[in-house]
């Protein structure tokens, strides 16, 4: 996969050579907010392949001692730099220092069906039934 990074940015890693994430790095330092976000940006680019998609997933560490949680998605086709919404789930402010790991890019491959618009949809055997239909 090709990448491009902007200057001062760094190189996506994977800490051991069978880990899924590579990981993602700040370009420069933030403050995140108690109970806030940010946008910290990589500076990273890639050239994710058609019938991939890259998933941000939030990093084990930050998420268990700071609370920083993030989610995003990439498409194949985006070559802007990736830029992460970071949230503080904690009651103090986390400071990220520029290099420092911020969330993991995981490829995955995708399907991308065809939508046709009907009048009804096969009778299952859940159907409709959503949030607690198990009494879960």
């Amino acid at each position: 996969m090709k990448v491009t990074l902007d200057p001062g940015a760094i190189m996506p890693t994977r800490a051991h050579p069978t880990d899924a994430g590579l990981d993602l790095y700040a370009l420069r330092a933030v403050v995140i907010p108690a109970r806030g976000h940010a946008t910290v940006d990589t500076g990273v680019h890639v050239a994710i392949p058609n019938g991939y998609v890259g998933m941000l997933k939030s990093k084990s560490g930050l998420n268990v001692k700071k609370n920083i949680l993030g989610e995003g998605v990439i498409d194949a086709g985006y070559t802007g730099p990736i830029v992460v919404k970071l949230y503080n789930q904690g009651d103090v402010d986390v400071t990220i220092e520029a290099g420092q790991k911020l969330i993991q890019l995981v490829i995955l491959p995708i399907l991308t069906p065809e939508l046709e618009l009907t009048d009804s949809l096969e009778v299952t055997e859940r159907g409709d039934g959503g949030f607690g239909s198990t009494g879960q």
